[in-house]
């Protein structure tokens, strides 16, 4: 039998670490247990039933509304569920779904193109459909929360699954340090304003039967997916959703890594 390369081996375990890592977080995201809960966002008409509750010990339970308000808001707002640690860093191979870039290079929309998404007997995909890059946070930063933690640059992205009956936002934040990230996750988790982040709001549904937020932290980033669907995309919204959200901060794991050949 022929000796495995060293290069390939290695290779090989970040491959098998990356896939351990985004299953073990979609995971938690659909028990809702240790990384947050999703949230249901406001919207006109019939009451949502109750959000899932997060297991996060240091956010009692009382956060989560046990019935949402008879009157919402005419428009969707955004409310932000509890951030989780990130895993050791590896190095791992780059996304189908996104494209290369020099490593600490300012984080642009450009980087994410159609999400094209397999794992196991999972796939999954979603058009882009739009995106936009801003040079500083103020576009998505509603009451300053992002600017108080220091956050550099933002992008937002909009895509468009299962002939549109699926839709999804993400926000995509970058900060000087880790530590920036996790204080600005933290700081969501314990506001859950429902206005500290804005988004494309045209780009979702105006009513929909599926309407949640997702946030997390993953080293110097914050990433959160805003999903709303109409009945019929509604079955697998939960699913699209929370692998949606974490393939997509498991890319930074990677992205300001320095390759060496």
């Amino acid at each position: 039998m022929q000796p495995t390369h060293p290069q390939a081996q290695q290779q090989r375990n970040n491959t098998a670490l990356i896939v351990t890592l985004v299953a073990g977080i979609v995971v938690l995201l659909l028990g809702a247990g240790g990384i947050g809960a999703y949230v249901y966002l406001s919207q006109p008409g019939p009451a949502p039933t109750l959000a899932l509750q997060s297991t996060v010990p240091t956010e009692p339970p009382s956060a989560f509304p046990s019935n949402p308000p008879s009157t919402p808001p005419s428009d969707p707002a955004t409310t932000a569920p509890p951030s989780y640690e990130p895993s050791p860093t590896p190095t791992s191979p780059r996304p189908s779904t996104s494209s290369r870039v020099e490593a600490g290079s300012p984080l642009t929309h450009t980087e994410f193109k159609d999400w094209n998404f397999s794992l196991g007997g999972v796939k999954l995909s979603a058009d882009k459909v739009a995106g936009w890059t801003y040079n500083s946070c103020d576009p998505v930063d509603a009451e300053g929360l992002l600017a108080d933690n220091n956050c550099e640059r933002a992008v937002q992205i909009a895509y468009s699954a299962k002939s549109g009956h699926v839709k999804a936002l993400q926000i995509m934040a970058a900060f000087p340090s880790e530590q920036d990230a996790k204080n600005t996750a933290a700081r969501l988790l314990k506001l859950r304003s429902d206005r500290a982040v804005t988004w494309k709001r045209d780009y979702a549904h105006r009513g929909y039967a599926y309407g949640k937020i997702l946030s997390s932290y993953m080293k110097k980033y914050v990433v959160i997916t805003i999903v709303t669907t109409d009945k019929k995309g509604e079955a697998d919204a939960k699913k699209f959703h929370a692998y949606l959200q974490s393939d997509h901060a498991a890319y930074f794991i990677w992205r300001d890594l320095t390759v060496t050949s």
